[in-house]
């Protein structure tokens, strides 16, 4: 099967608390089945969440499934398999957020429950 192939760059910007360490780039090449790009682009025009977290969603996603899919007979994936199909199934099909407001006649951000 033909892949994109990617690099993957995480830079550590600035430790949670004084005193932790402050780790250098880890950098890593990995192939995956989708245009990650176009996928990130099209989450982003939904707008349910901002583009930092849509592209974090979405990337965490695709790398996580797509080991998923190499390694489909894994036994650690097996109790995860379905309920992740359903996820990504309901994610793809979501509205944007501007429509589903619109048609719904509710307010484009939900109320923060304590």
């Amino acid at each position: 099967m033909r892949e994109h192939q990617y690099r993957i760059t995480l830079e550590h910007l600035a430790p949670a608390s004084e005193g932790q360490p402050q780790h250098a780039p880890l950098q890593f090449e990995v192939g995956n089945h989708d245009d990650i790009f176009s996928i990130i682009e099209r989450s982003r025009g939904k707008g349910h969440f901002d583009d930092n977290t849509s592209a974090a969603l979405v990337l965490g996603l695709k790398l996580f499934t797509e080991v998923m899919l190499k390694q489909r007979k894994h036994p650690l994936f097996a109790d995860i398999n379905q309920p992740m199909r359903d996820f990504i199934g309901k994610l793809k099909t979501l509205e944007p957020v501007a429509a589903a407001t619109v048609t719904a006649g509710i307010s484009a951000a939900p109320a923060a429950q304590d």
